[in-house]
């Protein structure tokens, strides 16, 4: 009975409340979506309801579990991740030009978002047996070859969204790791390398477009390339202070607005909920960011800092993204908004995340072996 009592009080309430609030957000506004539109679709409402249960059993589960074992499953972690990306390939069903999704009858699993856990797990474990101090540039390279195999599967489905995700994640734990001398000289001229290269060879002429529609605002086709964030700034914009109620928005009742419950639920967000959802919607999202930091900061394990470091980068870049580019300050592309956006796979990986992340909270203070044994 004790060691329960202790697991609750070093639980972080404030981090699953954060996000329980979030999910709630994103199920009202895919629900408002379903039911406005002829005729009523409330299947992505009742898939949504179902990853969110597996993922509170995955809070659960992962939570009394000790979050160190990773360290020696993370090859293992590495090579599931990697069987995931190249099987979908060759056997996954195509949406959107995208073939990337695992089908089983009408639900589907993104394996992308798995791959994502995968190689946080890796990087962690591998920085971690690093050592403290600068990386070596040895080690350095082996981490960017580990990544870019990731990167370049994604890149095959096409999923450059996904991929530039996984390059983020990989940059930031980097940072944090202690990037080799020089390295922000060097890496900067790399990247323009290889930013060329991806533009002569790597885009599709859809996504260059998106990238156009960005950097020349002035020459767009407001019905072409530059169709989707136009909707999203005008959906925004007519939310106002309080915005026009759920399933009230007429951007994505009409279906002005492309893919409203995905990629797009923010602009819904700021038409339905107005300026005041919007804002509680960032400021949710900066609680969980902020415990985030917070649990980096009082564990003693470099393995567990750096899992969460990696896991709250996924958040933090999906969310600057999605925002961003429903906002028009950057280029349009398929990321889902975490927590919110209707996206089974997004909101099960998430919660798998707050389910590690409370592993490490109950055990920040307990390496004397109270709970989840000793280190």
């Amino acid at each position: 009975m004790r060691r329960l009592l202790l697991f609750f009080e070093r639980f972080d309430w404030i981090l699953l409340i954060a996000v329980l609030t979030l999910t709630s957000i994103g199920l009202v506004i895919i629900y408002g979506i379903g039911v406005s539109r002829e005729p009523n679709n409330l299947f992505p409402f009742y898939k949504q309801l179902l990853a969110l249960g597996i993922g509170v059993i995955a809070v659960t589960t992962l939570s009394f579990l000790d979050y160190r074992q990773l360290r020696s499953l993370s090859v293992i972690c590495y090579l599931a991740g990697l069987v995931a990306l190249i099987g979908v390939l060759f056997i996954g069903r195509e949406v959107n030009g995208t073939r990337g999704w695992f089908g089983l009858g009408p639900l589907s699993f993104q394996p992308v978002e798995f791959a994502k856990i995968t190689l946080i797990v890796y990087l962690a474990t591998f920085f971690t047996r690093q050592g403290h101090g600068r990386l070596l540039w040895r080690v350095f390279a082996q981490s960017a070859v580990a990544t870019f195999i990731y990167v370049g599967l994604v890149m095959l489905q096409p999923d450059f969204g996904s991929a530039m995700v996984m390059v983020g994640i990989w940059g930031l734990l980097c940072l944090f790791a202690g990037l080799p001398k020089r390295a922000l000289i060097v890496i900067p001229t790399i990247a323009l390398i290889a930013g060329g290269f991806l533009w002569q060879f790597g885009l599709r002429p859809y996504q260059k477009d998106r990238i156009l529609a960005f950097t020349h605002p002035q020459q767009v086709d407001i019905r072409g390339s530059g169709y989707n964030a136009a909707q999203a700034r005008i959906a925004i914009g007519s939310g106002g202070w309080l915005g026009k109620g759920i399933g009230e928005g007429s951007q994505a009742r009409l279906r002005f607005l492309p893919e409203a419950g995905t990629d797009f639920i923010f602009a819904v967000v700021g038409e339905e909920l107005g300026f005041v959802g919007i804002t509680i919607t960032i400021g949710l999202f900066g609680l969980v960011l902020y415990r985030f930091v917070q649990l980096a900061q009082d564990t003693g394990d470099d393995f567990a800092t750096l899992l969460l470091i990696g896991m709250g980068s996924v958040f933090f870049i999906h969310l600057f993204v999605n925002a961003g580019m429903n906002l028009g300050v950057v280029p349009v592309t398929g990321i889902p908004l975490p927590f919110v956006s209707s996206a089974a796979s997004s909101l099960t990986i998430g919660y798998l995340m707050i389910g590690l992340a409370e592993s490490v909270a109950v055990r920040r203070r307990f390496m004397n072996g109270v709970i989840g044994g000793t280190p």
